[in-house]
């Protein structure tokens, strides 16, 4: 008997995780959200950014990849047009499912050159707040090297 109650209590844990899980892994509302992150780095129109931004970084979102700390969108906004002049016509584009828990996230990334090569590729690991907006992004370039 008690093995019977270990058992079916057990498999209602079991259950209830999996249950959470699928809850967490329903990433389109999170994958729009960081599509249209990506797509304010390729532009140039600063009211369009603006707007793109608006809707997927929160306001005091921060930024950190190996060049750059940036604190809060309106220093974003001027960061990604730094990064237009000097890239003029390059694109971020997802290049990897999201992926999601607990309001953490992960995503590969391609940076493409104005003639659509592949010029850097790179993982972003990220928060959302409760509006479901980044409020923390910390990117990486290249991939992982070997084990030493």
């Amino acid at each position: 008997m008690i093995r019977f109650l270990t058992t079916s209590m057990l498999v209602i844990l079991t259950a209830s995780a999996f249950s959470s899980y699928a809850q967490q892994a329903d990433t389109s509302v999170l994958t729009e959200t960081i599509v249209t992150y990506c797509a304010a780095w390729g532009e140039s129109d600063v009211p369009k950014r603006t707007q793109m931004l608006k809707k997927s970084w929160a306001r005091q979102g921060t930024y950190t990849d190996p060049t750059a700390q940036v604190d809060g969108r309106e220093a974003l906004i001027a960061h990604i047009g730094k990064f237009l002049e000097q890239y003029s016509g390059a694109q971020i584009v997802v290049s990897s499912a999201v992926d999601a828990h607990h309001e953490r996230f992960r995503f590969g990334w391609k940076m493409l050159a104005a003639d659509g090569s592949t010029a850097l590729e790179g993982m972003d690991f990220g928060e959302v707040d409760e509006k479901g907006q980044i409020r923390r992004i910390t990117g990486f370039f290249g991939p992982l090297g070997p084990r030493p």
